[in-house]
């Protein structure tokens, strides 16, 4: 009996109130209970284990659907969302090399990191992204490699524009069918992020973080600038009025629950979930979340410009204003090809290093400090990434309506 007032409580009260709540109850248990706190990790792995498992095959169902029953003469809005991208984490790598210029930071250089394998040049990089363009669509699935996924779903989305009637309200229904599913998966956030929080900060607490506070001063702080500064400008440049619900709105709901995630794919089908929420163009908006998961890195673009120059200022090497423009570009080309590479931003770190001549094996040993800082640098890059997923997209469709009247 106890669970019905429990379950109608559920119905009655939003997500986010709910995923709050067990933020703190996660950290209440981790300072009072820390062993019981460590328990309950297993909640928040099944969590993200099932928002991975279910995300490939929602964005593949999803994009079939939206282009094989695209109407003849209907436009989406991919064009100036995908500039979006671009003007986002271009901008986001140049906070981060203005705040490194502001506010060097020094590192401690020790053990070299072994047993990764970085990529070698840029070229690297955009030849790994065309590979898993054209990836075998099964296996794409089974790896959640959502370029081959989304290259393939478009390609079966175009084809069967030329299907039955029956055939493409099939795949409207699937697409509907699998949106249930997310739905229901989505409930259940506040247990997933209630074991997550509470075994994280079980775990690590704040003693890894003391040693490379000025680090991750500059790199959150970057990251809070873009959040707070740099995107809103961007938003009321398309949209004209004022950005901040919008921003906000989308930071408490896509980017609380990425933080926590920590993966931009798995938050995928809450963006997806916002995005239908303020109806915006389903069209649209079911291609450009899943390929800005991929390609759209504002807060990978700050990683790789603060902590390259980080290496660079430790080294005592001078960097000129044409390096640190050339350094932005690069950047904002490494962090686009970041989800096709395994490690993501830390491991293109030693791309950007090799344009002030630092050695592969200094590179390594920065992005070893980088996985230890990771607890909160990762957590806040993929919130950055995944929330500027939506909010560009919600512009962009907001813009377009506002145009047509």
């Amino acid at each position: 009996m106890i669970f019905q007032p429990l379950l109608n409580w559920s119905q009655r009260t939003s997500v986010v109130t709910q995923i709050v709540i067990g933020l703190a109850l996660g950290i209440a248990l981790a300072i009072i209970w820390p062993e019981a706190a460590l328990r309950v990790e297993f909640l928040g792995t099944l969590f993200i284990s099932a928002l991975k498992a279910v995300a490939p095959i929602l964005v593949f169902v999803l994009v079939i659907s939206a282009i094989s029953n695209q109407r003849p003469g209907q436009t989406t809005h991919l064009r100036p969302i995908l500039w979006l991208y671009g003007v986002g984490t271009l901008t986001a790598a140049m906070v981060g090399v203005f705040a490194s210029m502001m506010f060097p930071s020094t590192l401690v250089l020790k053990d070299a990191a072994t047993g990764m394998a970085a990529p070698g040049g840029i070229a690297e990089v955009l030849m790994q992204l065309l590979k898993n363009a054209v990836d075998n669509p099964v296996n794409a699935l089974m790896h959640a490699n959502y370029i081959g996924i989304l290259v393939w779903a478009v390609a079966i989305g175009i084809a069967l524009r030329r299907g039955t009637e029956g055939t493409r309200q099939t795949m409207a229904d699937l697409s509907n069918g699998i949106t249930l599913i997310i739905q229901a998966v989505i409930r259940i956030a506040p247990i997933g992020i209630f074991g997550l929080v509470a075994s994280t900060v079980a775990s690590t607490g704040a003693k890894a973080l003391i040693g490379y506070g000025h680090l991750l001063a500059v790199l959150l702080g970057s990251m809070l600038f873009v959040a707070f500064v740099i995107n809103p400008l961007i938003v009321w440049w398309k949209i004209r009025r004022n950005p901040y619900p919008l921003v906000l709105m989308c930071l408490r709901e896509s980017g609380v629950t990425a933080f926590f995630t920590r993966s931009s794919a798995a938050n995928i089908p809450v963006n997806l979930a916002i995005a239908k929420r303020l109806n915006l163009d389903e069209d649209t908006y079911s291609v450009a979340i899943p390929l800005g998961a991929t390609i759209n890195m504002a807060g990978a673009a700050i990683t790789i410009s603060v902590l390259s120059l980080a290496a660079a200022h430790t080294l005592g090497i001078v960097v000129d204003i044409p390096t640190a423009i050339l350094l932005c570009v690069v950047a904002s080309v490494c962090a686009c090809g970041a989800s096709g590479v395994a490690g993501g931003s830390l491991l293109l770190i030693p791309l950007a290093c090799s344009l002030f001549g630092v050695s592969n094996d200094v590179a390594m040993q920065v992005v070893a400090i980088g996985f230890i800082i990771g607890v909160l640098q990762d957590s806040a890059e993929t919130a950055l990434n995944s929330s500027t997923d939506v909010i560009f997209t919600a512009a962009v469709c907001m813009a377009e309506e506002r145009r047509n009247g």
